[in-house]
């Protein structure tokens, strides 16, 4: 369980997904108040009756909604002010992974990329990082991607935006460290979940565990002192 006395409040997006799923299991097996967000509500209500039997005290809310429109974010927002008070923790894991060659890939595949991968990510940054600068105490956890230092062909759309959330991230860092905000980007390599299922001639079975990548994740949260880790590199043992 969380040593701190002070009970945290997290908003995570992509919560349903491979990692989601396992970093909302770490969040609540260390004893922090979670709020939930996916596409889909009845994973959602699904997940939240699972992460109750692991602990029963922490408070777990949630709100459906696509990350690709603005209604739906701005009621997923309203949904949170009304279930927390204030946000401690944002953890942005939601992602869309785009794999199509330039000539296949059209405007709105664009669109609903940078709308997920960095455009929600700036809104709910925008919108939470002003209680954590009220408190003089926040997170932010932008998942990254080895995407976002490479490329690759087939996923420019997909790179682009990952690039995008770390030069995004960088800037936070920046902007926020002196007020006791830290901005956080943690950029895996393939991962065994659905998502990386979709990645082309790797062997799945050499993919990262998403528990590992949970367990990085709130190491990082209980680091409070003078260290600081702004970006972290994860990369499987065995390349393909």
């Amino acid at each position: 369980m969380k040593k701190n006395i002070e009970i945290r409040n997290c908003f995570l997006t992509g919560a349903t997904g491979g990692l989601g799923r396992e970093i909302a299991k770490q969040l609540v097996k260390h004893g922090y108040n979670i709020f939930l967000t996916s596409t889909n509500k009845k994973s959602l209500k699904k997940l939240t009756t699972e992460l109750t039997t692991i602990n029963n005290n922490s408070e777990i809310y949630y709100e459906a909604g696509d990350l690709n429109n603005t209604n739906n974010i701005n009621k997923i927002i309203q949904k949170c002010r009304k279930s927390f008070s204030s946000i401690d923790i944002l953890i942005n894991c939601a992602g869309v992974f785009m794999v199509k060659s330039l000539q296949e890939s059209s405007l709105n595949d664009f669109e609903e990329s940078f709308n997920v991968n960095i455009r929600a990510p700036f809104i709910f940054s925008k919108e939470f990082s002003k209680d954590m600068i009220g408190k003089k105490w926040g997170r932010i956890i932008n998942i990254g991607s080895s995407s976002s230092y490479s490329g690759f062909k087939d996923t420019s759309i997909y790179c682009s935006s990952k690039h995008a959330i770390l030069g995004f991230s960088r800037s936070l860092h920046s902007e926020l460290k002196n007020k006791n905000v830290r901005t956080i980007t943690i950029s895996p390599g393939s991962v065994k979940t659905p998502m990386g299922k979709k990645v082309k001639g790797q062997k799945f079975k050499e993919f990262i565990d998403p528990t590992e990548i949970s367990q990085v994740l709130i190491t990082c949260l209980n680091l409070d002192k003078n260290m600081v880790i702004d970006e972290i590199r994860l990369n499987r043992m065995y390349m393909s």
